[in-house]
């Protein structure tokens, strides 16, 4: 056994998060952990990997046992490398001695064994797309322990990854990069695919459990199984019980005189048993009570197309987005859009609501213009201080949903908010407690067409079997953009791949067909622009791929176009940085700390609004420019 945990228990101030925990892992395991929203995952997995301590229990390793850690977010200091970077870390590990030259070589060993070429290694590691910025935050742990640690512990190692990085790090996980590969591993992700194809072991973390926790052998599947039937299990035995402490309650009910030779014993295990009802009782209200009420409302309108996109295409400061697209988006259907990270899947959605205008090509609407109801990846649309009770119920301390009417804090129990925190401001608020803040104030407009732009991030399992259930009942038009597999593969009766190397979007009937066209895209881009490797992977148009003509006459005074040529690469910069700062909300040692959560929050909102400040620049200058 490589790591035996018994007792651990954590509390945030007043707030416990768990009591009594214990894990094993041994080698060769694959562990995947989940749990709901808030119930302290990414805490014990750091207390799992020394990086935090105990209330209470104990943490045993054997001697000599080397484990890494992984965060959630990928953070490398200003100016940094792949191979600066790694070779800081290899410095750390005992078979370099401290001899930056041999840290050196192993870094360059490590990084080429995980796909780094020589030239991306000297790539800033701030240009690098969210896949190989996860691949630069393994390799590091990798090379802080020599390159084969025992345990590798990863906390939410699938977020904010496009599918070429869901992928790589399954085949990692699998199959180790080349002789690169840890003797056993435990992660924290709410991906369900992630969980089919990678665990050999699940843990939930959860209320729901006798000591916190119930763990089972065998991917998600097996994992769901044998679930169900402990929580039916769970609840026959709270019934059961229940008969028995009504008969006890008629036997202790009867007058003093005839319990008098009755025996004390009887009356201890009443107690005994009342107590258990109790914690019986607890536990299933936990499994219940553990996901989010979502339903969207539907306008009931009846019409043949809601939105109609003709000959379509997009570029950004001349590089080629997506071309000669056609799409109609029709009541009841849900159309998803996949694509590798900067592949111009946020851009299509704006075009399609009518937020920006395309190069060539025509979006047409129903008339009257259908309702949109919009959910960002970024989470920003709240006004700055607000607080919960006003972001979710903005017009006072009623809600109307559809016909009915009610109090704002029923609503907010409906999104498992506690009653105190309608009074704090949304600044306040962990990632998944804001997505379900947004999901609460979408529900409230009345809609034709869902735009959904990865409202998966942050979201326990729970919430998103629940969402799945409301989108796929909602009888408008949906936009999904996610990198949930499971999600679009339940969801989705067309898909948008975008990231082709001529443009061109290629629209599928199936997940399987859309990997089958990434990967094919992939192979494609490989071939004709091997120059991207000297960009950081940033997907660039092939020379004959055809791009909207450009005017033979400009209006631009000098440092107009000065800042024109410059601006692509300032949206890039822009979008990382609100990228990295939307991730770091996730960290819970901020969130614990309430001033320094809300200045985190005042900084990705401040990002977020220079990304959106600078694309509105670029359209000006591109209109003028025209």
């Amino acid at each position: 056994m490589l790591l035996t945990a018994t007792g651990l228990s954590k509390s945030h101030g007043l707030r416990e998060l768990f009591r009594g925990v214990c894990v094993s892992i041994a080698e060769g395991e694959r562990i995947g952990m989940i749990g709901p929203n808030g119930a302290g995952k990414s805490t014990l997995l750091r207390m799992l990997a020394g990086r935090e301590d105990p209330d209470d229990g104990i943490i045993r390793l054997p001697r000599g046992t080397i484990a890494v850690y992984v965060p959630q977010r990928d953070d490398f200091a200003p100016g940094a490398t792949p191979l600066s970077a790694c070779t800081e870390a290899a410095l750390r590990s005992a078979d370099t001695h401290g001899d930056h030259h041999e840290a050196e070589v192993l870094a360059q060993v490590i990084l080429g064994k995980i796909g780094f070429t020589e030239a991306r290694m000297e790539v800033p590691a701030e240009a690098l797309s969210g896949g190989w910025k996860k691949r630069l935050s393994v390799a590091c742990s990798l090379a802080s322990a020599g390159g084969t640690p025992d345990i590798l512990f990863l906390d939410e190692p699938t977020n904010h990854l496009d599918v070429e990085g869901l992928q790589w790090m399954e085949e990692f996980l699998l199959r180790g990069g080349h002789d690169l590969r840890a003797r056993a591993v435990i992660f924290v992700t709410h991906d369900r695919v992630f969980l089919e194809n990678c665990a050999t072991r699940i843990i939930e973390l959860s209320r729901a459990y006798p000591e916190g926790t119930l763990s089972v052998s065998g991917n998600y599947t097996e994992f769901r199984r044998r679930k169900g039937e402990f929580l039916e299990m769970q609840a026959k035995a709270e019934q059961s019980l229940a008969n028995t402490v009504r008969e006890d309650d008629r036997w202790l009910g009867r007058r003093a005189k005839a319990r008098r030779t009755k025996s004390q014993a009887r009356i201890d295990d009443s107690a005994d048993r009342r107590a258990e009802l109790a914690d019986l009782n607890e536990r299933n209200q936990a499994a219940a009570g553990g996901s989010a009420g979502i339903d969207f409302t539907a306008s009931g309108r009846r019409t043949r197309k809601l939105l109609s996109a003709e000959g379509v295409s997009k570029s950004l400061g001349g590089n080629l987005l997506f071309r000669a697209l056609d799409l109609d988006v029709v009541p009841g259907e849900c159309i998803g859009l996949m694509g590798p990270n900067g592949s111009g899947k946020t851009t299509l959605l704006r075009i399609l609501t009518g937020e920006l205008a395309p190069d060539t090509g025509v979006v047409r609407t129903a008339d009257p213009k259908p309702r949109i109801v919009t959910m960002s990846q970024t989470r920003a649309e709240f006004p700055k201080g607000a607080l919960l009770q006003d972001a979710i119920s903005p017009l006072g301390e009623k809600v109307r949903f559809r016909d009915g009417e009610m109090h704002v804090k029923s609503w907010s129990r409906r999104f498992l908010f506690r009653d105190e925190q309608l009074l704090q401001s949304v600044s306040m608020l962990s990632g998944g407690e804001l997505a379900r803040a947004h999901v609460a104030r979408m529900m409230l407009e009345t809609a034709d067409v869902l735009v959904l732009d990865e409202p998966t991030n942050d979201l326990d399992i729970p919430t998103l079997e629940v969402l799945e259930d409301a989108i796929e009942s909602f009888p408008g038009g949906t936009l999904l953009v996610t990198h949930d597999r499971a999600m679009l593969d339940a969801l989705a009766s067309r898909i948008v791949v975008l990231g082709a190397p001529d443009g061109v979007p290629r629209v599928v009937a199936s997940l399987e067909q859309a990997l089958r066209a990434l990967a094919e895209f992939e192979q494609a881009s490989a071939r004709n622009t091997p120059a991207s490797e000297s960009r950081g992977g940033a997907r660039t148009a092939p020379a004959a791929a055809p791009t909207p003509a450009s005017p033979a006459k400009r209006k631009l005074s000098y440092n107009e176009q000065r800042e024109y040529d410059s601006i692509e690469a300032g949206i890039a910069a822009a979008e990382r940085k609100a990228t990295d700062l939307e991730a770091k909300l996730n960290d819970p040692s901020l969130i614990s700390d309430h001033q320094a959560y809300a200045k985190a929050c005042d900084a990705a909102g401040a990002a977020q609004a220079e990304v959106q400040r600078l694309y509105a620049r670029w359209e000006e200058l591109e209109s003028k420019r025209s």
